[in-house]
């Protein structure tokens, strides 16, 4: 279409999610959105939304993102639990790992921003760490867990799966966080021994 300037959604999208998770909610102004997708204010607002509208749609496609990622990792809970926490947790450590990423993670990110966040950003940030939590609470009972156990153990793994990034951020080394990772999975393999 002549005159119209196009672009890329998906890059867009992209490079927004990667800002608000460098910056977080409260620190990406819509200047820093701007300068991070190449597109004008008014490009922003037309094509993407507001800026509350765009973080939803960044942290949505975040969720999404990884979220596939750790269902793949849980895929086997039922067969091999121990294995599957542990694949769970590569998914995190990689992505921590990974240079081309920002720090820490933007699910975490947005539960630790929750008093500055809009009530409706604020719920879907909790949610998005509610998910995790059903997840691994499904895979757990799969491996038959009670349910009091599954619950206890997919809040604790989301708690630790939270904090892998925080730790990450502040300059955890890999070893210290595959030490934390450790832990979590000898008390799992101590509770389903004893299940």
């Amino acid at each position: 279409m002549a005159g119209k300037k196009q672009f890329d959604m998906d890059a867009a999208l992209d490079a927004a999610m990667i800002q608000f998770w460098r910056a977080g909610y409260a620190d990406t102004s819509v200047d820093a959105l701007s300068r991070a997708t190449g597109l004008n204010r008014s490009s922003i607002y037309s094509s993407l939304g507001d800026k509350d509208t765009l973080f939803l749609r960044c942290l949505d496609r975040y969720a999404a993102r990884y979220g596939d990622q750790y269902d793949a990792a849980l895929a086997c809970a039922a067969s091999d639990p121990l294995t599957a926490v542990r694949a769970f947790f590569a998914v995190t450590l990689e992505r921590i790992a990974d240079p081309e990423l920002p720090d820490g993670c933007l699910v975490a990110q947005s539960a630790m921003a929750v008093p500055v966040l809009s009530p409706s950003v604020a719920a879907h940030a909790k949610e998005a760490l509610g998910f995790q939590c059903a997840r691994l609470r499904a895979a757990l009972a799969a491996a038959r867990l009670t349910d009091r156990d599954a619950e206890a153990f997919a809040v604790h793994m989301a708690a630790v799966n939270q904090s892998l990034a925080v730790m990450s951020r502040a300059g955890a080394s890999r070893e210290q966080l595959l030490a934390i990772v450790g832990v979590t999975v000898d008390a799992l393999s101590q509770a389903l021994r004893a299940a």
